[in-house]
C-alpha cells in the first residue's frame, strides 16, 4: 500500500522542478556517455588493444565480456546505494554515484594497453568497468526519483523521463565525439590516442552534474518521510517480503528495452563494420542521428503516457520492437547507409515508446519509503538479463547465422517477457 506521504501534494516551485530535471538528466547522460563510449570502443578497438590473440571475433567477444561486467556489478550498487537512498536521502547518494562513475571513466582513458603491461591491462580495465557498474546501479533509481518526486502525479511521466533521456543524449554525445574523431583522425591515430580523449572528456559532464546536484534541495517526498519518521531501516528485505510483485514486474518490463538498446546502439557497430563491411563512420553516424531523434521522442512518450495509460504506450513500443527487428535484418541483406539509418532509427523509436513511460511506471509500483531501493533493484537485475549478456549473445548468434534470424527470435522472446512484466504492473490508483 502506498505511503500516506504522497496523499498531500507538496508545494513545488517550478525552478526546483527544472533543476531536478537537469540534475537527473546530467547524471544519466554521464552514465550513458561512459557506457556508449565503452561499448563503441569494445566493438571497434578494445579487442585489439586489451585482448590481442589474432582472432578478431574472439577479441570482440572478450571486449563485450568486460562490457557485461558493468552490468553484472550493478546489483551491488543497486543494493548498497538504493538502501542508502531510502535512509539518508536521494540527493546525497546521487553525488556519490556521480563521482564514482566519473572517476572510473576518466581513469580508463589513462590505462596502459596489453602491449605495455601485458595481462595487467585487461585486469585494470575490468576493475574500472566493475566500479562504473556499481555507480550506475545506484544512479538510475535516484535520478528517476529526483525528477519524479518534485513533480505532480499527473505529470510524472514527462518529468521522470529526464532520467530516460540520459541514454540517448549520452549516446549522442559519445557517438558524436567518436564520429568527429573518425572523420579527422586516421585509424592509427584513433587506436593510438583518439579513444582515450573520448573517455577523458567525460570530466566535463562530471563537473556540470556535481554543480547542479550540490545546488539542489532534497526531494519533497523524502523530506516528509523524515518528518513523519517513516523511513525504512531494512528496505531490501522489506522489498522482497512485501513488494516482490512490483520488483518482478519492473524487472521483466525492462528486459525487452535493454536487449533492444544493446542491439541497436552497441552490437550494431560491430555488425555493420565487421559483418557487413561498412565504414566505421557510417555505423557511428547512424547511431548518432537515431539517438538525436530519441532525445526528443522519449520525453514526448513520457508526456503521452500522462494522457494515455502508460502500459498501453509501453506495449505498443514492445510489439513494434519485436516486429521491426525482422524488418531491419531483411533490409540489411543489401546494406547501405540509408537502410542502416532507417533500421536503427525505427528500432530506437520503438525503444522510446517503452523507455519514455518506463521510469514513472516502475517508480509508481513501490511505496515512497522503499522506492529508491525497489526501482534500483528492478533496474539492475534486469540489466544482467537484458544488457549484460545481450552483446555477447548477439555476436555469437550472428557468427553462425548471418541472416540475423536467431537475433530476431532472441529480441522477440525478450519482448514477450516485457509484456508479461507489463501485465503484472498496477496502475497507481490500484496500489
Amino acid at each position: 500500500m502506498e505511503s500516506s506521504i504522497e496523499e498531500t501534494e507538496p508545494p513545488i516551485e517550478r525552478k526546483s522542478l527544472i533543476k531536478a530535471f537537469a540534475a537527473s538528466l546530467s547524471g544519466t547522460s554521464l552514465e550513458w556517455y561512459d557506457f556508449a563510449v565503452y561499448g563503441a570502443c569494445a566493438a571497434l578497438v578494445f579487442g585489439h588493444l586489451f585482448f590481442p590473440d589474432g582472432d578478431s571475433l574472439a577479441g570482440t567477444l572478450k571486449a563485450f565480456g568486460t562490457y557485461a561486467v558493468g552490468y553484472i556489478s550493478r546489483p551491488l550498487g543497486g543494493i548498497f546505494f538504493g538502501r542508502l537512498g531510502d535512509i539518508v536521502g536521494r540527493k546525497k547518494v546521487l553525488v556519490w554515484t556521480l563521482l564514482l562513475i566519473g572517476i572510473a571513466t576518466f581513469i580508463i582513458g589513462l590505462l596502459p594497453t596489453f602491449s605495455s603491461v601485458g595481462y595487467l591491462a585487461p585486469v585494470l580495465l575490468v576493475l574500472l568497468r566493475f566500479a562504473q557498474g556499481v555507480g550506475v546501479g545506484g544512479e538510475w533509481g535516484g535520478a528517476v526519483l529526483l525528477s519524479s518526486e518534485f513533480s505532480k502525479p499527473e505529470q510524472r511521466g514527462f518529468w521522470a523521463s529526464a532520467a530516460q533521456v540520459g541514454p540517448p543524449l549520452g549516446n549522442l554525445l559519445a557517438n558524436g565525439v567518436l564520429a568527429i574523431f573518425s572523420q579527422v583522425l586516421t585509424t592509427e591515430q584513433f587506436i593510438d590516442w583518439g579513444w582515450r580523449a573520448a573517455f577523458l572528456l567525460s570530466a566535463l559532464l562530471v563537473i556540470f552534474g556535481l554543480w547542479v546536484r550540490f545546488s539542489l534541495e532534497e526531494t519533497p517526498v523524502f523530506k516528509k518521510l523524515e518528518q513523519h519518521d517513516e523511513r525504512s531501516n531494512a528496505p531490501v528485505s522489506e522489498i522482497f517480503k512485501h513488494e516482490s510483485r512490483a520488483l518482478f514486474a519492473g524487472l521483466f518490463a525492462r528486459i525487452g528495452p535493454d536487449v533492444l538498446y544493446s542491439c541497436f546502439t552497441v552490437f550494431v557497430l560491430a555488425y555493420a563494420t565487421q559483418y557487413l563491411g561498412m565504414p566505421r563512420s557510417d555505423a557511428i553516424e547512424s547511431v548518432t542521428i537515431a539517438s538525436g531523434i530519441q532525445v526528443f521522442f522519449i520525453p514526448f512518450s513520457g508526456w503521452l503516457s500522462d494522457r494515455v495509460e502508460r502500459r498501453l504506450i509501453y506495449a505498443v513500443g514492445t510489439i513494434g520492437a519485436a516486429i521491426w527487428t525482422f524488418v531491419f535484418f531483411y533490409m540489411m541483406q543489401e546494406p547501405t547507409f540509408a537502410r542502416l539509418l532507417i533500421g536503427v532509427t525505427g528500432a530506437l523509436i520503438c525503444h522510446s515508446l517503452m523507455y519514455g513511460p518506463q521510469a514513472s511506471l516502475i517508480a509508481e509500483q513501490f511505496s515512497a519509503r522503499l522506492r529508491y531501493t525497489g526501482s534500483s533493484l528492478a533496474y539492475t537485475f534486469a540489466g544482467i538479463v537484458g544488457g549484460a549478456i545481450a552483446p555477447i549473445l548477439l555476436t555469437w548468434f550472428i557468427s553462425f547465422d548471418p541472416s540475423g534470424f536467431f537475433i530476431c527470435l532472441y529480441i522477440g522472446l525478450s519482448c514477450i517477457l516485457t509484456l508479461i512484466g507489463l501485465a503484472m504492473t498496477r496502475h497507481p490508483h490500484q496500489l
